[in-house]
């Protein structure tokens, strides 16, 4: 196996300290540079001591300058706040290196307008999004194999993505009608800075829901699912999404409800609504069927985020609804795994010719 070095700029946010846990223990990294502007010149054991005698030769936990990060690694994962990452992703492209993004600037490839919308910033190096791959590998496994710059997806967008495509890509849903994601989500999605959302007195003991109707992940899902749907011969897809905050530290656990396609709809005549769901289900189990990280769950089995947390697990459970006019799933997540850090040395698996299970192919905690 050739080796590569790797470089974490962002590395004591969350989503930066499960990257550098994953990378650790992956045989194909030989060495792990980390930068943070919070905690420049100390050492990441001391911000979080769980790693305490543990780094090994890989790193020594320093946290350099992003400078010199990216002049050390052959990959580069960006795990910044929104509109930070391009600077680093032109440099990659220009110096040969490659880029996986998890914040949202290279998830609308070169669909400016829309991410200027949402995100109320403009491109600063705009080429660079030419050569910018959507990073969600059930999706676009074989451009993510030879692209440069991932975008990582966001975490409700990866459940909710894995959970609708099988039923656009197979006509089993009318597209015209609004697809409803109702999603939750643990605390960690927030970010480790302190808010009065994320403080323990505000989200403990309690479930909100948020930015109803304004959610940056929204327009990210219907681009998804209209690609699907055009790629099928459809139209492209309107989607209703609201997230709630739950007082969990991990996971993400999306509802998802649609209309089933009139045709479709004929076809479940006659059968009771176990019978028709076991019939989207076979569709579902054919089209995972080669990707060991998405599990379509049996019928009465449980779906929850505790069955997924730590690892890089989406599981999916179908229902066929409201004397079979409507289907409705369940997909879940560890935000910080699948939805995020695990999801991102996949697609870096990919992009280097490792097996694409190297690293992340953990068994789920058991609680």
């Amino acid at each position: 196996m050739n080796k590569i070095t790797a470089g974490i700029i962002g590395s004591t946010g969350y989503a930066g300290v499960e990257l550098l846990r994953l990378l650790l223990n992956h045989p194909g990294v030989e060495k792990i540079y980390i930068s943070s502007v919070s905690f420049e010149g100390q050492n990441i054991a001391d911000v979080y001591p769980n790693l305490r005698g543990l780094l090994g030769g890989k790193t020594d936990g320093k946290l350099l300058t992003a400078d010199e990060v990216k002049e050390k690694s052959d990959v580069l994962f960006t795990a910044l706040p929104n509109g930070l990452a391009e600077e680093y992703a032109d440099y990659c492209v220009k110096h040969g290196k490659k880029l996986i993004d998890l914040s949202a600037d290279f998830r609308f490839n070169t669909d400016e307008a829309t991410f200027k919308k949402w995100y109320k910033a403009d491109w600063k190096f705009p080429a660079v999004h030419e050569s910018s791959v959507y990073g969600l590998p059930e999706y676009n496994r074989e451009k993510i194999k030879k692209a440069s710059v991932i975008g990582n997806p966001g975490c409700y967008v990866t459940a909710s993505t894995l959970g609708m495509i099988p039923a656009v890509k197979n006509k089993i849903i009318d597209t015209r009608a609004i697809i409803i994601v109702d999603a939750k989500s643990g605390v960690t999605g927030a970010g480790r800075n302190a808010t009065m959302t994320n403080q323990f007195c505000e989200c403990g003991e309690s479930f909100s829901a948020y930015k109803v109707g304004g959610h940056r992940h929204q327009p990210e899902i219907a681009k998804n699912l209209s690609v699907v749907s055009k790629d099928a011969g459809g139209n492209g897809v309107s989607v209703l999404f609201t997230p709630h905050l739950v007082p969990m530290s991990r996971g993400i656990f999306s509802t998802i409800y649609a209309k089933l396609d009139e045709n479709f709809a004929k076809s479940l005549d006659g059968l009771s609504a176990k019978e028709a769901g076991e019939k989207v289900r076979a569709i579902y189990k054919d089209f995972y069927k080669n990707e060991y990280f998405v599990r379509v769950a049996e019928d009465g089995a449980s779906v929850t985020t505790r069955n997924v947390r730590g690892s890089n697990f989406c599981d999916i459970q179908i229902y066929v609804v409201n004397d079979n006019s409507m289907l409705e799933m369940t997909s879940v997540i560890d935000n910080m795994g699948k939805g995020s850090s695990s999801q991102a040395v996949q697609n870096m698996n990919l992009m280097f010719g490792f097996d694409e299970k190297c690293g992340i192919d953990l068994i789920p905690a058991a609680f």
